[in-house]
């Protein structure tokens, strides 16, 4: 007795071309920063490569979860493909964070050296603007989709961010051009791998979380136990478990006892529709499997209720 629903909104075809469209501007502009930070020696534009990366690996994450979402499931893996979008979130969180050690360490460096760096703050300054356009655009080919769409959204968040740290290149580019300080590299390194961090060891907790299987973030099993114990005839809900296969795929499971006559004339299907609907309308649990047992049953089941 269950709902095998794919959640909304991952079939979208339109969401996943503005997806590589945009991980194609992204991906385009950090190998750019890359080059650039190689050739003006700006620490800052290779932070901000990183925070690029950062964007690119959730443009990436999302459009994987978008495409092997829709998959089948099969005898091998009867949940089917979500759970790539959690290993690949994995990989980004901590590459990003041995990343970022390096860059502080870096920047500590530089701004306790004697003497000036040489960087080209024009060509630094001509970079960042590039990535500064390229984060907009981005920005705006998502700006309607993630609206509708939690993948998008969480990556349009993303986008939205690295346009800080593009504008941190470019003040420090300009104070270089001015002023000659060089040091100011350092510091907008600084700036971005302090912006990076939080985010990288928050996405690592999320991987953690779902990968142990605990209850989503915000989820309270306590208010989906009184909820299914508000429907007509439910006696008692027991052996409750919510878990998720990647961000937005919660699952549910759970035992129901129910009143016998609850049970007669289909009433065990018109319940079993009521709880799964009030499971999608009140937690936006799409994937949720129940079983109905009358009040006597006897539960073979020798682990405590919950």
């Amino acid at each position: 007795m269950h709902d095998h629903a794919i959640p909304r909104g991952v079939r979208s075809g339109d969401s996943r071309r503005l997806l590589a469209i945009s991980l194609a501007i992204t991906a385009s502009v950090f190998v750019v920063q890359v080059v650039g930070a190689l050739l003006t020696g700006s620490l800052a534009l290779l932070a901000d490569a990183a925070h690029m990366l950062t964007d690119a690996a959730a443009l990436l994450i999302a459009l994987v979860a978008s495409t092997v979402a829709a998959r089948p499931a099969d005898d091998r893996r009867t949940y089917g493909y979500q759970r790539a979008e959690v290993f690949g979130a994995l990989v980004n969180a901590v590459v990003l964070i041995a990343l970022c050690g390096w860059i502080a360490f870096e920047g500590v460096t530089r701004l306790l050296a004697p003497g000036e760096a040489e960087i080209a703050g024009g060509w630094m300054l001509a970079v960042a603007l590039a990535g500064l356009v390229a984060n907009a655009v981005a920005a705006w080919l998502l700006s309607h989709a993630q609206k509708r769409n939690m993948n998008v959204r969480g990556a349009y968040l993303e986008v939205l961010g690295d346009l800080a740290g593009s504008v941190a290149v470019i003040a420090a580019a300009v104070v270089i051009l001015l002023t000659g300080w060089t040091r100011a590299d350092a510091v907008a390194s600084l700036v971005i791998a302090a912006f990076i961090v939080p985010r990288a060891i928050g996405l690592l907790r999320e991987v953690v979380s779902v990968l142990s299987e605990s209850a989503p973030r915000g989820t309270e099993v306590a208010d989906i136990r009184e909820h299914l114990l508000g429907a007509p005839g439910v006696r008692e809900v027991h052996d409750v478990h919510v878990w998720q296969l990647t961000r937005g795929a919660p699952v549910f499971t759970a035992h129901v006892v129910v009143e016998r006559d609850a049970l007669a004339e289909d009433g065990g299907s018109r319940l079993l529709a009521e709880l799964q609907g009030c499971l999608a309308d009140h937690f936006d649990v799409a994937h949720s499997t129940i079983q109905l047992e009358p009040v006597g049953h006897e539960d073979r089941d020798s682990a405590p209720h919950r």
